[in-house]
Order: structure tokens, then C-alpha cells, then sequence
């Protein structure tokens, strides 16, 4: 998890927890351990292996890694590309809207 708690600060990691969640119903209760770990590495396996990623170019990341010219998308921080601090001129043509 993050320092702060702050789903923003790993919005990958969120991505793909929700995904695994929602996608192969692991919030189900699980008799054991052993069954619980077996039911997440199956999905797993099916996420990185059989699943199609638009960010891979609708190749699942399996395939992506295998080709020699494969580049992961590289993702941003949600505040580090753009200026998030406005100025009086900004702030009056936001508000005559």
C-alpha cells in the first residue's frame, strides 16, 4: 500500500486489485488459505496470459513482453504533468461559464 493511504498515489496497483476483484470474483470467502492463494494465481495467470490489455495494445501482457519492441505505457502522476495552481485571470474565465 502507499504511505498515506492515498489510492491515487498507486492508482496501478488499484487498477488491478479492482479488476481481480470484480473480473474473477475473489471477494468471495475462500475456505482456507490454500485455496484462496490457488484461486488468485489462477487469476492471475488468466489476467497476464489470456486477458487482452488495451495498454498492450489489446495483446495480453504475456505477448507484450515476448515481442522485442514491446514499451510499457508509462504512467503519470495524476499532479505531475499539468500545473494545478490557477491564477486570477484563469479563475475569472472558469466562473463566467
Amino acid at each position: 500500500m502507499t504511505s498515506r493511504y492515498d489510492p491515487y498515489e498507486n492508482a496501478l496497483a488499484e487498477r488491478v486489485n479492482g479488476i481481480l476483484k470484480g473480473e474473477f470474483d475473489l471477494e468471495n470467502e475462500f475456505v482456507d488459505y490454500k485455496q484462496a492463494k490457488r484461486v488468485v494465481n489462477e487469476s492471475i495467470a488468466v489476467y497476464n496470459g489470456h486477458r487482452p490489455h488495451l495498454s498492450c495494445g489489446y495483446r495480453t501482457p504475456k505477448q507484450a513482453h515476448l515481442q522485442p519492441n514491446f514499451k510499457p505505457k508509462k504512467w503519470k502522476n495524476k499532479f505531475s504533468s499539468r500545473d494545478m495552481s490557477l491564477d486570477e485571470n484563469k479563475l475569472i474565465s472558469l466562473t463566467n461559464y
